[in-house]
């Protein structure tokens, strides 16, 4: 299976905030492999912009450190699964969500409508 995932980052390291990065790592993965990346610069922080820019490359996954709730409501939106809390090197985390490691550390919960999910 191919899938694109993004990863928030600046200089190869996963970021603390999404909207802020310098870049994004797009990583094409096939049957749990990455087979390509690249970087791509971050075209700038406006409401609502990146997540629909990220969807037109054509995203399926977004990792990153942290993320306001909006980015988060228009991700899944657009059915690609956001992935925040994560820490290190932008290949590394791919590695392990690719691996089924990686999971949603984050707490934004209480922003959107499926606060009951969490299991909090």
């Amino acid at each position: 299976m191919k899938m694109k995932i993004a990863v928030a980052s600046d200089n190869g390291m996963v970021t603390e905030h999404f909207g802020h990065c310098e870049n994004f790592g797009i990583f094409e993965t096939e049957n749990n492999k990455i087979v390509k990346s690249e970087s791509v610069p971050n075209p700038g922080h406006r409401p609502g912009f990146l997540p629909n820019f990220l969807n037109e490359l054509g995203v399926k996954v977004i990792i990153s450190g942290g993320m306001g709730g909006g980015a988060i409501d228009i991700f899944n939106e657009k059915d690609i699964e956001v992935i925040i809390g994560t820490k290190g090197s932008t290949e590394a985390a791919v590695k392990s969500y690719l691996l089924g490691e990686l999971k949603s550390t984050g707490s934004v919960c209480h922003e959107h409508q499926h606060a009951d999910e969490c299991g909090n």
